[in-house]
C-alpha cells in the first residue's frame, strides 16, 4: 500500500471510532454531558389539571403527564369512559373500582427528593376530603400516591405520617390519600396534556389545606 492510501485508511479508521465513541450507548450527548437519571411516581389530588400545574412547578421536576390509574382492568382509560362510569357508580349499576385521575411526575433525584415531591402533593390539595376535591366530587377525584416499588411504597407511607402529624397539630382531620403500588395506568388525551399551559384562564378544584409539610422531616438540602 503506498502511503498516501495508508494514510487515508489510518485517517478513516481514527474517524470511525471516533463517531462510535460518540453514538456509543452511554447515556451522554455530543459535549459529553450525562442524561440525568429521572425517577417517577403516580399521584392524585382531584382534577389532573391542578396536580399538573402545581407539581411542575417544583424545581427538579422534569416532565408531567395526567392520565387514570388503578381502577378495575375492566374499566377504559378515557375520559368520557371514567365519568360515565362514575355516574353508573352513583346510580348503582356498577360496583368496578373506577380511575382516579392522575400526574405522572418524572423528577431528578439529584435536584429534588422523593420526599420534597411528595411533600408538594401533599400540601397542593386537602389529603382529608373522601372522593372528592372542592366541588369535583366522585371516587375519579380521590387522593391518592401510587408508588412503583418498595422504597417508593415506604418513602410514601413515612411522608404520611409526618404530614398527619402536622395535620393534627392544626387541629385539622385525618388523611384518607391511598398509598398502593400503580398497577393500572392510562395515558390521558392529548387534549388533557399541558392542559393549563394551553388554557391559562379558569381554575381547578383544588382546595389545600393550608398546613404547610414540615421542612425538618424531609431528608433532602
Amino acid at each position: 500500500m503506498s502511503p498516501r492510501r495508508l494514510s487515508r485508511a489510518l485517517l478513516l479508521g481514527l474517524l470511525t471510532a471516533l463517531s462510535a465513541t460518540v453514538t456509543a450507548g452511554d447515556d451522554t450527548g455530543a459535549a459529553g454531558a450525562a442524561a440525568p437519571r429521572l425517577e417517577a411516581i403516580v399521584v392524585a389530588t382531584g382534577c389532573f389539571w391542578g396536580a399538573e400545574k402545581f407539581m411542575g412547578m417544583l424545581p427538579g421536576v422534569v416532565e408531567i403527564e395526567v392520565g387514570y390509574a388503578n381502577g378495575d382492568e375492566s374499566v377504559p382509560g378515557d375520559y368520557q369512559a371514567v365519568l360515565a362510569h362514575e355516574r353508573a357508580l352513583r346510580e348503582g349499576k356498577t360496583t368496578a373500582r373506577n380511575h382516579a385521575e392522575v400526574a405522572k411526575v418524572s423528577f431528578d433525584p439529584d435536584q429534588v427528593s422523593l420526599e420534597q415531591v411528595l411533600a408538594r402533593f401533599w400540601e397542593i390539595h386537602d389529603p382529608t376530603q373522601v372522593d372528592r376535591q372542592g366541588p369535583d366530587v366522585g371516587t375519579n377525584y380521590r387522593s391518592a400516591i401510587y408508588t412503583y416499588n418498595d422504597e417508593q411504597l415506604r418513602v410514601a407511607r413515612r411522608s404520611r405520617v409526618v404530614y398527619e402529624q402536622a395535620l393534627a397539630q392544626a387541629g385539622v382531620g385525618t388523611i384518607v390519600t391511598e398509598i398502593a403500588p400503580l398497577r393500572v395506568y392510562h395515558r390521558a388525551e392529548e387534549y388533557h396534556q399541558h392542559y393549563r399551559k394551553k388554557h391559562p384562564v379558569g381554575e381547578c378544584g383544588l382546595r389545600p389545606t393550608g398546613v404547610a409539610y414540615p421542612r425538618s422531616a424531609d431528608s433532602s438540602p
